[in-house]
């Protein structure tokens, strides 16, 4: 089969197209016949470091394919399954940018019908990113859907990226007032697209007033992309117990917050990154995530605000360029 392939960090020149030999799962496991891989950050920030215990690397966490072959232990019927994918690369050697995959059968999740393989690659981290920073409210819901949010005001910073478009698409299912930062009229085209009330640009005027215009009470949950940079942005706009869900260091790798501003409004500043968080919140998100998509609450493209960009599998390295170098919208490499 076709592989991309890395054996030392670095650029996107690291990586190339090779043959290997088609995966067996073992017990516990499903192979899926990938058609589409998604390509995220973490895809090339892991590549720049080199790859541990040396050997050979395949990058891609998410990707969507249909299942062709379980191991022992897995019910047959998955065989012909359509899934999504999700932490395929996540400590072990081999991600989605390959024709064949074999991962533990809760990381294939059935993709309803209607939805197809772009959005099924498209989702799967950025989406449970969203998930896990719109459930974090004291007192919030632990899975997300219909009314979960209501009477609930979100601002989500950021709102033409991938989690971002997620984010903004999960709290309007969920019945939440949805805010967002952008710094374009394009961008805000693109978020007015994905289901955002209001859209501010952050270039164009005071930002705070404006939300504060919006959310005279303040917004209750801030899913945060700057967390380093937005901090007076985020005091200024959140209402007293408050959360900002912060899931990148866009902006900066130190953050400094005003000790006694935070604590006398019971403010809370939560970290969120996917593959680390705890197996119950990836468990709700799953579950979310899947609900959306069988309503059709969860879309990509142009119409949904997030542009896809393809590439071919043996142009994977462009397609990391294209996430590394800042591309509005998603990535995808056709497998």
């Amino acid at each position: 089969m076709k592989a991309i392939v890395y054996t030392e960090g670095g650029g996107p020149e690291v990586l190339r197209l090779t043959e290997r030999p088609v995966p067996e799962p073992a017990p516990g496991e499903v192979r899926v016949r990938v058609e589409v891989s998604g390509v995220n950050p973490t895809d090339w920030k892991s590549r720049t470091a080199a790859p541990p215990g040396g050997g050979e690397r395949v990058p891609g966490q998410d990707g969507a394919g249909v299942v062709d072959a379980v191991g022992e232990g897995v019910d047959p019927a998955r065989n012909g399954e359509r899934v999504w994918i999700w932490e395929a690369a996540y400590q072990r050697p081999g991600g989605t940018a390959q024709e064949y995959v074999t991962v533990p059968e809760r990381q294939a999740v059935p993709l309803p019908d209607g939805a197809s393989f772009d959005l099924g690659a498209s989702i799967p981290i950025p989406a449970m990113t969203a998930h896990r920073a719109l459930s974090v409210l004291e007192g919030g819901p632990h899975r997300l859907g219909p009314g979960t949010l209501r009477g609930r005001t979100v601002l989500v910073a950021g709102g033409a990226g991938a989690v971002g478009n997620a984010a903004i698409q999960l709290a309007r299912w969920s019945d939440a007032t949805v805010i967002t930062t952008v710094s374009s009229p394009h961008k805000a085209g693109l978020a007015v697209a994905a289901g955002a009330h209001h859209v501010v640009n952050y270039r164009a005027g005071d930002a705070a007033e404006e939300i504060r215009r919006v959310a005279p009470d303040g917004v209750d949950i801030v899913a945060e992309v700057s967390a380093a940079v937005n901090v007076p942005l985020d005091l200024a706009v959140l209402a007293p117990n408050g959360v900002v869900a912060y899931y990148a260091d866009n902006g900066g790798p130190e953050l400094t917050l005003p000790v006694r501003e935070t604590f006398s409004r019971n403010l809370r500043w939560q970290g969120v990154l996917v593959y680390t968080m705890p197996a119950a919140a990836k468990r709700e998100a799953i579950a979310a995530i899947t609900a959306a998509l069988t309503v059709g609450a969860l879309r990509v493209g142009e119409e949904a605000g997030l542009p896809l960009h393809r590439f071919p599998l043996e142009r994977t390295a462009e397609a990391h360029a294209a996430v590394e170098g800042g591309a509005v919208g998603k990535v995808l490499i056709d497998v």
